[in-house]
């Protein structure tokens, strides 16, 4: 098991890594549609795009929290 400190960095790679996969493959498949090759394109994009998706989370998490802390009222 993975130490609980390391919590939101796993939820990153998750969410990025899933949210990445489902873009991707709705990209590919309207940019090529369905195929013998869309596999392999698909998997190709989203090599690339995980990454930078995990880096993206891992930055706009914190500014993300900020804003919707200023955006909600708390609760009574």
């Amino acid at each position: 098991m993975i130490p609980a400190r390391f919590a939101p960095v796993l939820f990153g790679l998750i969410l990025s890594g899933l949210m990445s996969c489902i873009v991707t493959c709705i990209a590919t498949v309207k940019e090529i549609g369905l195929g013998p090759e869309t596999f392999a394109s698909w998997m190709g994009a989203w090599s690339i795009s995980w990454p930078v998706a995990f880096a993206v989370v891992l930055f706009v998490a914190p500014l993300t929290r900020r804003l919707v802390a200023l955006l909600v009222r708390p609760e009574a």
